[in-house]
């Protein structure tokens, strides 16, 4: 699909009053798909821990709608907010810089910003720092944000860094074993939160989730993975095929026939051609229908013409037609015996032909020819049957696929609906997957699930602990497997859809 900005065109055709998957909409609203309970999770650490509170997820899993959320759900008499992000080189000394000029300081260096926080403290209010893309912090800038996170006796922020998963691990070196953090990690949206996700955007637009049908809808949650970013980005090119799909269909309106036109006129091309060649063949039969004929016999009347030709004398051997030939029994006898009831004046007729008797040599001569009796007798029906075990037995062949699926699905069955594996990819196609999963090892498995009434064979590594485990071992896979996107998910998920 091709990208297509949100012109008046697609707004006027939906009825839209924005764009409701553009990244920043107006009217900014929270959707709380799978994404509520991270929002009273940070509320709740901020207020009675005291460790610096990590966010993370890949891109577009909606790691700036919570910190937006965040912000927008603080109490703002009591809790000053301070947004940093990071640009160009975001090490320690731009950091405390952009805090600095937020808290209206004048020395923006770690003394001086705890100074004001501790003086803000005194009159009942709070600070949160909320660091974007906290990925980009070099180690000194992470170290800092760790030091201000413990504050002193006095007070301290509450300091919240969004980011990728890359960033767990720069932490963890930083602290030696101490606990001093908490990781939420952003899950994906299963097809009933995308679908809720879809309607809130939808209805904030002034539209509702009719907009789209239930196919686009599974499409939109398989291809997108589930992530609100690749979500936006699908069902907003979904509507774009629609617009496109819809146009076209105008163009050749009236047009009796679902296929577009060029290819019913590739059709009609197609169907000439068969014509043609079917008269052509009809006219090559008839030639070949007169050629098998009773041979000219001269005056022979009417009544007497027929499968069986008048014989010149009884002792001359007859011929006939192949199709007499093929007829009844009585029909052969009477080809190959003598016709006696074939009346003088027939016999006549043939002797005066020529004005001259006919000479007996010719006759046996050309009798024979049309005749070869012998020649329906072969038992044909019977020569094909030895092909039969060659073709019967190795057509059942490919048939024992089905064992290693259901040996899959028991095993999935087995594990603990809290525990994580790696989702490699979905295909239509089970040899595939058989094939995958015998090329990598005992680790890969497959299960079976149905999307849009069809099998999807989903391929699967390993059984881990906990989310962080099946995150860490994606970046041990293959570069071929990485490429395609894989995804930590739980037991649980893949126990609910499988197949059963």
């Amino acid at each position: 699909m091709t990208s297509l900005s949100a012109d008046d065109s697609y707004l006027d055709h939906y009825g839209f009053s924005h764009d409701p998957f553009a990244a920043r909409v107006p009217g900014f609203k929270f959707f709380p798909a799978q994404r509520k309970p991270v929002l009273g999770q940070l509320h709740h650490l901020a207020r009675y821990s005291q460790l610096l509170l990590v966010v993370t997820g890949p891109e577009g899993s909606g790691k700036t709608l919570v910190r937006q959320a965040l912000v927008a759900s603080s109490n703002k008499q009591a809790v000053m907010s301070v947004v940093i992000t990071p640009q160009g080189t975001a090490d320690s000394s731009a950091v405390l810089q952009q805090i600095g000029q937020a808290l209206n300081i004048q020395h923006a260096d770690f003394d001086g910003v705890m100074a004001q926080i501790v003086q803000l403290a005194l009159t009942g209010q709070e600070v949160y720092l909320l660091v974007d893309d906290a990925e980009q912090l070099t180690g000194a800038a992470v170290e800092t944000l760790l030091r201000l996170a413990a504050g002193s006796p006095e007070a301290r922020p509450h300091v919240f860094l969004f980011g990728e998963d890359s960033l767990v691990s720069r932490l963890e070196a930083l602290v030696e074993g101490e606990e001093r953090f908490h990781v939420i990690a952003l899950q994906p949206y299963e097809e009933d939160e995308t679908r809720e996700y879809l309607a809130q955007r939808l209805e904030g637009a002034g539209a509702g989730l009719e907009t789209l049908s239930e196919e686009q809808i599974a499409r939109i949650h398989e291809q997108s993975g589930g992530w609100p970013g690749a979500i936006n980005l699908v069902a907003r090119e979904e509507l774009i095929e629609a617009i496109k799909h819809s146009q076209t269909r105008k163009a050749t309106k009236g047009w009796p026939f679902p296929l577009p036109m060029k290819h019913l006129l590739a059709v009609l091309a197609v169907l000439c051609i068969i014509a043609v060649a079917f008269l052509l063949r009809g006219g090559e039969d008839e030639p070949e229908v007169q050629t098998n004929t009773p041979l000219a016999l001269g005056n022979v009347p009417e009544s007497a013409a027929g499968p069986v030709t008048p014989p010149e004398s009884p002792s001359k051997i007859e011929f006939e037609t192949p199709a007499a030939a093929a007829n009844t029994d009585s029909a052969r006898t009477a080809a190959v015996e003598p016709a006696e009831d074939v009346s003088e004046e027939n016999s006549a007729s043939i002797t005066h032909q020529d004005g001259a008797a006919p000479s007996p040599a010719v006759t046996q001569k050309e009798a024979p020819a049309p005749v070869a009796q012998p020649a329906p007798e072969p038992v044909v029906p019977e020569t094909p049957a030895p092909k039969t075990p060659e073709v019967v037995r190795p057509a059942a062949q490919p048939a024992p696929a089905a064992p290693a699926a259901s040996a899959h699905s028991a095993w999935y069955a087995e594990q603990g609906g809290n525990r994580y594996l790696v989702q490699i990819l979905g295909t239509r196609t089970e040899k595939n997957a058989q094939a995958l999963v015998a090329q990598r090892g005992s680790d890969y498995r497959y299960f079976v699930k149905e999307h849009e009434g069809k099998p999807l064979y989903v391929v699967t590594f390993g059984n881990f602990a906990n989310r962080a485990a099946a995150l860490a071992a994606i970046k041990t896979l293959p570069a071929a497997l990485q490429s395609g996107k894989p995804w930590a998910r739980s037991f649980a998920s893949v126990q609910k859809e499988m197949r059963k």
